[in-house]
């Protein structure tokens, strides 16, 4: 830059009181989608920023869960708290961070050589205005503003992620209730075969053999159990911790049990350009790419000359006064503010990319959250069907075993087989549960919720 430019610009900028704003301006960015997703109808969701999308379980504990969660949980709480510390930094821009000054007053008492003693007192009174010449304040407002928007929306994102973590958690315990409950019946079931293969072993119809394999079957089955009452218990724990409660009354009060929770059969996923209003992460990242460019600004603000006025009045004996602008040009530290503007251009792209980075990522997720729904839908009906024909063959072989009309190898076969089934039944639900869950999240839903006014019972 030639020695008298910065002169040129801010005499030209100062003419007529007004400021210039140098740096680039922000734009939306833009990113090319397809109309539809992968295996979507193509039909637009709409806004749905306050859909209490787990409430479509049916499931009254799930709810009152949920609502003391969005109230209690840590990772919200903190993400609010980033909102009043955004807010604080706000207040820092404008003309708080362009007026400055101060009072100070001072008294004095002393003994001269002379033996007299006297007071003296003096005071002083400083301000200084600072002009925004080249808009570098108005920038850093910029910044800040876009800096507070993004925090407002990460809590949406917070809230998304405790409502993932909340379902899956209690999804989970739910399903390790179940799998103990099944284990526990087949362990009724073969407990009843057991000796059944006792007897007929008694009458002559069976083995030893026969008797050591219904034994095993029994044992192994028993051996099983605690996986999946620890299954419970840990996911308990996980549920408390997300509640920031303690662990033991929620055990006692789930402990009590219920089914395991079905998703509706609705689950749209929008159209891709839904998730631009939708997703928090997504509107944050855009947030973040707009303070970026704001911080671009203020970068190129500090390549050119700083203008303030500033007024000293001193009360002493005697008073005096002062006071007339000021200009500071920044001629040897230029290297390094054009490598600080730099970096603040390369941080801005840097932006621009991660908002991409994460419009794809979103797209992705729906798509293989929808996707998964759709055939762990066919999975659980298919899983249906196998554990009610696995059932009727372990007891029609059971009865025929009795006659003496099969073999025991096919009423062990029935036994195993009808067990694995109706623990695949219940592994299925999960699943569907899970992806059912996965999508409503990807999708943005009920991303601004917050807690009930009351708490179903």
């Amino acid at each position: 830059m030639k020695p008298a430019l910065p002169l040129l610009l801010a005499a030209a900028c100062t003419a007529g009181l007004a400021a210039c704003t140098v740096g680039p301006d922000y734009q939306t960015p833009s990113i090319g989608m397809t109309s539809r997703f992968a295996e979507g109808d193509g039909a637009s969701l709409g806004d749905v920023a306050m859909d209490r999308w787990w409430q479509g379980f049916g499931d009254r504990t799930l709810d009152a869960l949920a609502d003391r969660g969005l109230a209690q949980n840590l990772d919200i709480a903190t993400a609010v708290e980033r909102i009043n510390q955004a807010r604080a930094a706000l207040r820092t821009t404008g003309a708080a961070d362009l007026v400055s000054g101060n009072i100070s007053a001072d008294t004095t008492r002393a003994k001269s050589q002379s033996g007299a003693i006297g007071t003296s007192s003096s005071g002083s009174a400083n301000a200084q205005l600072v002009l925004d010449v080249f808009g570098g304040e108005a920038r850093a407002r910029q910044q800040a503003e876009a800096e507070l928007e993004a925090s407002e929306l990460d809590v949406g994102t917070a809230r998304l992620a405790f409502l993932s973590s909340l379902v899956g958690d209690y999804v989970d315990a739910r399903y390790y209730q179940e799998a103990t409950a099944i284990t526990r019946s087949l362990i009724d079931a073969r407990q009843q075969t057991f000796e059944l293969v006792e007897r007929q072993r008694t009458a002559g119809l069976s083995t030893d053999l026969d008797v050591l394999q219904a034994r095993a079957l029994l044992e192994q089955t028993r051996a099983t159990l605690p996986g999946f009452e620890q299954g419970f218990h840990s996911a308990v724990y996980a549920i408390a911790t997300l509640l920031a409660e303690p662990a033991q009354p929620l055990l006692d009060a789930l402990q009590r049990g219920a089914s395991q929770p079905r998703p509706p059969r609705s689950g749209e996923a929008g159209v891709p350009a839904d998730l631009l209003r939708n997703r928090p992460d997504v509107r944050s990242a855009e947030r973040d790419y707009a303070a970026a460019v704001a911080a671009v600004g203020v970068a190129e603000a500090n390549l050119y000359p700083s203008l303030d006025l500033s007024g000293v009045v001193n009360v002493a004996n005697p008073s005096s006064w002062s006071f007339g602008p000021s200009l500071v040009l920044p001629v040897l530290n230029q290297p390094l503010l054009r490598a600080n503007r730099d970096q603040a251009v390369s941080a801005a792209k840097q932006a621009e990319l991660e908002w991409r980075s994460t419009v794809l990522s979103a797209v992705e997720n729906v798509q293989a959250a929808q996707g998964a729904t759709r055939r762990s839908r066919r999975e659980v009906a298919a899983q249906q069907a196998a554990t009610s024909t696995y059932r009727q063959a372990r007891d029609l072989s059971r009865e025929t075993y009795e006659a003496g009309t099969t073999t025991f190898l096919d009423l062990l076969d029935a036994e195993r087989s009808a067990g694995t089934t109706a623990l695949a039944l219940a592994l299925s639900i999960r699943g569907l549960a899970n992806d059912w869950t996965a999508l409503q999240v990807a999708t943005g839903r009920g991303w601004a919720t917050g807690p009930t006014t009351t708490v179903p019972d």
